[in-house]
């Protein structure tokens, strides 16, 4: 199901590398939303060389790993768009999800493209230097979409699969292979971070 959309233009934030534009603070939106070839209606990206473009054109994230982030980071103030999501979904795990998945979501056709990954801004959006590798590390990355169909899309909406290659990697195979990364989702692994990220 679809929780939340949520939007935000760009503007300035300030990180370890002095102040930038960044579109990281999403704010849920009432109502329908627009969704383009490159995005949201009501959404845009500072940095195009490493944000938007087709093939991340939708960032989407789960509900679910919300609770276990508020325990880990002792925070009691995170809500749909805190990991600059423009999609807050539910029962759509990491480990489920499959690169290429298509879904129907209101009038919109969106295609599993790839992980997220995380960069300094996030860090700084949260306050915490550590914090991009902590979220490699955990797994719960989310995903990028692109738009294979344009259409709207509205809180409560289903999201329903309509079509996927059943050898193709999960999202999180796909980080582990992206990153060289082993996540506390894998049952009886410890947490690590890989090099660079």
């Amino acid at each position: 199901m679809l929780v939340s959309v949520n939007v935000a233009l760009p503007s300035p934030l300030v990180t370890g590398k002095g102040e930038v534009l960044s579109g990281i603070r999403k704010l849920p939106v009432m109502g329908r939303v627009r969704v383009g070839a490159l995005g949201l209606d009501g959404d845009a990206q500072a940095d195009l060389k490493v944000h938007g473009g087709p093939d991340q054109a939708v960032y989407a994230y789960s509900r679910d790993h919300y609770a276990r982030w508020a325990g880990e980071l002792a925070r009691d103030d995170l809500a749909p768009g805190s990991f600059g999501e423009n999609l807050t979904v539910e029962g759509m795990l990491e480990t489920d999800v499959r690169i290429g998945d298509v879904y129907q979501v209101g009038s919109a056709r969106l295609q599993v493209t790839k992980p997220r990954s995380p960069c300094f801004k996030l860090a700084a959006w949260t306050g915490l230097p550590t914090f991009p590798k902590l979220f490699l590390a955990s797994g719960r990355t989310g995903f990028y979409l692109r738009v294979l169909e344009e259409g709207e899309v509205g809180a409560g909406d289903a999201i329903a699969l309509v079509r996927r290659e059943p050898d193709a990697r999960t999202v999180l195979e796909d980080a582990r292979r992206r990153w060289g990364t082993r996540t506390d989702t894998e049952e009886g692994s410890e947490p690590r971070a890989s090099r660079g990220s």
